[in-house]
């Protein structure tokens, strides 16, 4: 009970297109939820666990969830130290599926970060580890190649990018290996991003012509100034999220006025049904057509007014005067009044 939290009606649509869009993430403006949520739509609807409501709901909710990332900046600029490390890969490479990635670390960041790399178009990956197993289990999830930690100085001079997290007490790549490598590759730029604490490549590195290193300093100023970024643009969000909860209450609404008007009808036609056949047989039996005409429409207006004139003096007796402005609206009656003639035209 604790954990658990209920919304109703319009909170209830407002909550699930916030989470749609991300604005009610730990990391705000966090796509990936978007995707979660269709893929449970998805199986929901392939279940037959949703009715024509729940469809509605989701397709607004959908509607403005893509709404809210297009027509604002809630998802463009990075909050992860993984997204940020690969989005500032794309300053220096224009076109990352001809770059090659080495990773070193096996965590859980370097594993977000092949993911975001893979996703960028990195198709050439090395994973450099302490232990072998755990570097070649994170590159074949994208069809690269694991090495040990020792084996990096062989293959520096063949990749583009370095993006290194390691829980190691001493730098794993210095300024000397990075510099013979230089040499190799005629002096090809090389992006670095040494997410790790303490540091795992030489600082003296970034003073290297043809090298752009970044520390996890440098990325917590940009995620810093993106976050602000995205908490203005989520208020951006939250005026197109209230519109869209209208818009679905408008919708709904209007499908239960269809409802309501649906039965109307079919009272009415009901009622007409059956005092038209009562004319038809005293027509049969001789009864005068002028008298049946009459009969009729004087029946027919009887039975279409009485139900309403009963709950009318019923909601009068209590105080209910709503319901007579209601009556008066429907029918036009002030306008109706404003035709009649005074006494005095009359007179």
């Amino acid at each position: 009970e604790n954990v658990l939290y209920v919304h109703r009606d319009s909170d209830a649509v407002r909550h699930m297109m916030r989470v749609a869009a991300g604005l009610d993430s730990m990391v705000l403006g966090e796509p990936q939820i978007f995707g979660q949520l269709k893929d449970a739509y998805s199986l929901a609807r392939e279940h037959g666990a949703t009715g024509s409501f729940l469809s509605r709901l989701f397709e607004q909710t959908f509607s403005v969830a893509k709404r809210v990332r297009t027509q604002t900046a809630i998802g463009e600029n990075p909050v992860s130290v993984a997204y940020a490390s690969v989005s500032m890969a794309h300053h220096i490479f224009a076109d990352m599926s001809r770059n090659k990635a080495l990773l070193i670390g096996a965590g859980k960041t370097i594993e977000l970060v092949s993911r975001h790399l893979a996703d960028a178009g990195v198709k050439d990956f090395l994973v450099a580890n302490r232990t072998l197993e755990r570097a070649q289990a994170l590159a074949e999830l994208h069809g690269g190649k694991g090495i040990v930690l020792s084996e990096i100085p062989d293959h520096l001079a063949d990749v583009d990018i370095i993006i290194s997290s390691t829980a190691s007490p001493l730098p794993i790549l210095g300024k000397g290996a990075v510099e013979r490598a230089l040499k190799k590759r005629k002096h090809r730029p090389f992006f670095m991003v040494d997410i790790a604490v303490p540091r795992d490549i030489e600082p003296e590195v970034g003073s290297l012509a043809d090298v752009y290193l970044y520390t996890v300093d440098d990325l917590r100023q940009v995620i810093e100034e993106n976050i602000r970024s995205r908490k203005g643009a989520a208020r951006e969000a939250e005026n197109l999220i209230s519109s869209g909860v209208q818009e679905f209450l408008d919708q709904l609404r209007a499908l239960d006025a269809v409802s309501t008007l649906k039965v109307f009808r079919q009272r009415a036609e009901l009622l007409r049904d059956i005092e038209s056949e009562k004319a038809l047989r005293a027509l049969r039996n001789g009864v005068d057509p002028e008298t049946v005409l009459r009969s009729l429409a004087r029946g027919l207006t009887n039975k279409l007014l009485h139900q309403p004139s009963v709950q009318v003096r019923k909601a009068m007796a209590e105080g209910r005067t709503e319901v007579t402005e209601c009556l008066r609206e429907l029918y036009q009656l002030d306008a109706l009044e404003a035709d009649e003639p005074t006494t005095t035209e009359k007179l």
